[in-house]
């Protein structure tokens, strides 16, 4: 439950700073901002899988750069429900989401950080899985030295 309030705080106050960085979006206050961030998820969960599957062979033909058509169609869907919250332009439909995104990643990390007891965005981070990422990405770190150090010997 707290995990999932996090999340949420997460959300939203990447949204304010999307507020703050892309011009074209404009948030009035923060409660729009959380309920925004409600409504980014509903519509994430629900509307863009189907347009996804619908645009699929445009995005092949795009190498996926359409993809971030469907995300800004997507944060523009979620503006119409909330009061507050306007996505105009085209600047603000492409640029929002990923400055979104990157924000919204880094304030999750650093939440799952601080209490990694908890299940934030999805994952629980605890110490024991820290620790043995760091060691498999040191183990394919390793193996990559070998590749490259038999390669050279050749």
């Amino acid at each position: 439950m707290i995990g999932t309030l996090l999340t949420l705080l997460a959300t939203a106050l990447s949204l304010l700073v999307v507020d703050l960085v892309v011009p074209g979006v404009d948030i009035a206050t923060f409660p729009a901002a959380l309920i925004a961030g409600i409504s980014i998820g509903l519509v994430n969960s629900s509307v863009k899988p189907v347009l996804s599957t619908l645009s699929m062979p445009l995005n092949f033909l795009s190498l996926g750069a359409f993809s971030l058509v469907v995300n800004g169609l997507c944060f523009w869907l979620a503006s119409l429900f909330v009061p507050g919250f306007r996505v105009g332009g085209l600047l603000a439909l492409i640029l929002g989401p990923v400055i979104l995104s990157f924000v919204n990643t880094f304030l999750s990390n650093y939440f799952a950080q601080k209490n990694p007891d908890l299940k934030i965005g999805g994952v629980q981070s605890t110490p024991d899985k820290i620790e043995a990422a760091k060691n498999n990405a040191e183990l394919k770190l390793d193996s990559a030295r070998q590749k490259a150090e038999v390669k050279t010997e050749a």
